[in-house]
């Protein structure tokens, strides 16, 4: 079966298992645990921040980074199909006791006139703004690029507000072998950074916050609040390390095959790429339900086919390529795709 469900579903490899075996460990807790220490650094410079904490999940990371930059009863700014506003539970609120205020972008991308347009200062009737925040690449938004450009101008406005920046960058890595741009630029313009080993990547579990040391002290803190404090871990850590070693730059591989099964999707009546370009790995389309009947018939018809792809909504359909997947694969998967019109 040919599993194009999400990037997640990957499997570690026998490098990643024999550095995961081989790796030393200790109590993370006390800060003993030399592979996540050496993972943290390693993350922190490629980054380009103080420091860094490893934590279970891209989820948590984000609540902890919720948690660092807002107080109960304020607001934080993103686009309305960010991760932190579909995916992650009310998070925000249940945990923080912070609203969200979710901006309709194009595609997942914010301009900055929306953001001017939107600030509130402090003001005892609403709930004062005290953050902003992007994602890149944005998920929902079909595995868009927030550009660089965008990046600055909007991180120079918030900073001229004092309004703190974070960066959802799960698959920030994509962002960066698909622009060129290094990730100490992206991360320059925010004060915190999220970034996730288990999906592009292929580690199995784990993601890490970057930013300030005194801010990433605090992070801790809320790790353990959270329940994301880790003992022997170092074994999930060498994973990642091995990830950002080996599997960076064979990302390009995976737009590349993103963009053959979209070729098919526009080769195939009935089906509508939203968004039309493809940046990455992510291929997100419509379903004319006339034609082809709802997005779950669509994927079980595929599934008969020997491909999976995740029917999202009424008339929504996701896939996305990832180490576990061929080129070969993926021609099938775009010949299948064309099959439906048959």
């Amino acid at each position: 079966m040919i599993d194009l469900r999400s990037d997640t579903v990957t499997r570690p490899t026998p490098g990643m298992k024999a550095a995961m075996a081989a790796a030393p460990v200790g109590d993370d807790v006390y800060a003993e645990d030399p592979t996540i220490n050496a993972l943290e650094a390693k993350v922190a410079a490629y980054l380009g921040k103080e420091a860094a904490v490893f934590v279970p999940s891209g989820t948590m990371g984000n609540q902890i980074a919720v948690r660092l930059h807002c107080r109960p009863g304020e607001e934080l700014i993103c686009e309305h199909t960010c991760h932190v506003v579909l995916w992650e539970g009310g998070g925000p609120a249940a945990l923080s006791g912070v609203t969200v205020r979710p901006l309709k972008g194009d595609s997942g991308r914010l301009s900055l006139d929306q953001l001017t347009a939107l600030h509130r200062p402090d003001d005892i009737h609403s709930s004062p703004s005290r953050l902003v925040w992007l994602e890149n690449t944005h998920n929902r938004g079909g595995g868009t690029v927030q550009s660089i450009e965008s990046v600055r101008d909007i991180c120079g406005w918030a900073k001229g507000q004092k309004l703190a920046r974070h960066l959802d960058g799960a698959r920030l890595w994509n962002a960066v072998v698909a622009t060129g741009v290094p990730a100490t630029e992206w991360a320059s313009h925010f004060d915190t950074v999220n970034v996730c080993f288990s999906k592009g990547l292929g580690a199995p579990v784990g993601s890490a916050l970057a930013g300030p040391k005194e801010l990433i002290a605090l992070a801790r803190r809320y790790r353990k609040l959270f329940g994301g404090a880790m003992r022997q871990a170092g074994f999930l850590a060498a994973a990642c390390i091995y990830a950002m070693d080996h599997h960076i730059d064979r990302l390009a591989d995976d737009h590349a095959n993103a963009k053959l099964i979209a070729a098919a999707v526009r080769d195939t009546p009935g089906l509508t790429l939203v968004p039309d370009t493809v940046e990455t790995n992510l291929v997100w389309f419509e379903v004319d339900r006339a034609k082809h009947g709802p997005p779950q018939e669509v994927t079980r018809k595929l599934r008969e086919r020997g491909v999976l792809m995740s029917a999202l909504g009424e008339k929504t359909i996701r896939a996305c390529t990832h180490h576990d997947v061929s080129r070969a694969e993926c021609e099938q998967a775009a010949d299948a795709v064309r099959g439906l019109s048959q």
